[in-house]
């Protein structure tokens, strides 16, 4: 088995999995609103008239048995029909069009908080696994420790109030599109990306950092440093290998395959350089692509 197919029957086992996990958990959802000590009339019926409450009720499948509403509920679900927002006084705003107005705005406030996240946590990680048991990994670790332990929402809160209220650096509220204003757009977007981008820059780096302490321990790294290599090319170009935990299944660690080579044990015979070897013997097959070279050519001659 070819490793792209075992990476697709491995996400289509995560999505078996999810798929499980959402309907388990809007069943039993749906089933505690039933046995809520209020009926779900007193819930999510507004009308006065006795009227407009059974016509809610029957809009709503509030009428049905738990099983045949559960049902009903999933189905519509997975067709795209994800009910409406009930409003006072009645009617109410399609779910589907709030998912749509909301969605654009979702997908880069995740893309900038990955951004940022990345930007920080990789160098952040490679550096405390580099000093790992000094002091500056302590503070760093402790501090990491510290943000991750707040929740994203209480850091917003905090953040508008000192950034966006006390100290007036950051609009608190409010949405500018990129085509309408770029500037403004990403100060209204820096303190939800900060409030976000805070715990999982903590959970990359120490994710990184256990992944890079592990193979600074390796014997390859240490022959590395025995032949003389700095400090920051074993770090660049030694720490990520092939096998490693977290080296192409994280955002974090996606490295791509080809800049990752495996060395392969040879038996004795007539070596690629065509002298003979009698033990057995290891070889590195890397394919590098050069740029054109340049058809300009300079006089060299000096004047007479």
């Amino acid at each position: 088995m070819s490793a792209r197919t075992f990476r697709i029957i491995d996400a289509l086992k995560r999505l078996g999995q999810l798929l499980l996990v959402l309907i388990g958990a809007t069943f039993l959802l749906s089933l505690l609103l039933r046995l809520l000590p209020i009926g779900l009339k007193d819930l999510y019926i507004n009308a006065i008239d006795e009227e407009g409450q059974k016509r809610q009720m029957k809009e709503l499948g509030l009428d049905r048995n738990f099983l045949s509403y559960y049902l009903h509920w999933l189905w519509d679900f997975v067709r795209g029909d994800f009910g409406v927002i009930v409003q006072p006084g009645g009617g109410g705003e399609p779910v589907s069009a709030r998912i749509s107005a909301a969605l654009p705005k979702t997908l880069q406030l995740v893309f900038y908080t990955q951004i940022l996240a990345l930007l920080v946590s990789i160098p952040l990680g490679i550096f405390t696994a580099y000093r790992a048991g000094r002091r500056s990994d302590r503070y760093i670790s402790y501090g990491l420790f510290t943000a991750s332990s707040v929740p994203n929402f209480v850091l917003g809160i905090l953040f508008a109030i000192f950034i966006g209220v006390k100290l007036d650096l950051l609009p608190p509220l409010g949405y500018v599109s990129p085509s309408e204003d770029l500037g403004e757009h990403f100060r209204t977007m820096a303190m939800p990306v900060l409030a976000l981008a805070i715990p999982l820059i903590a959970s990359y780096t120490r994710l990184l950092r256990t992944d890079v302490i592990a193979t600074l321990r390796e014997d390859f790294v240490t022959m590395a440093a025995s032949k003389g290599l700095s400090n920051r090319r074993i770090l660049i170009t030694h720490v990520f290998r092939r096998g490693g935990a977290y080296l192409d299944s994280d955002a974090v660690f996606g490295v791509r395959p080809s800049l990752v080579a495996d060395w392969i044990r040879r038996e004795p015979g007539i070596a690629p350089d065509g002298s003979r070897r009698d033990a057995p013997y290891w070889t590195l097959d890397f394919d590098f692509t050069l740029n054109p070279a340049s058809l300009r050519t300079h006089d060299t001659r000096r004047p007479a």
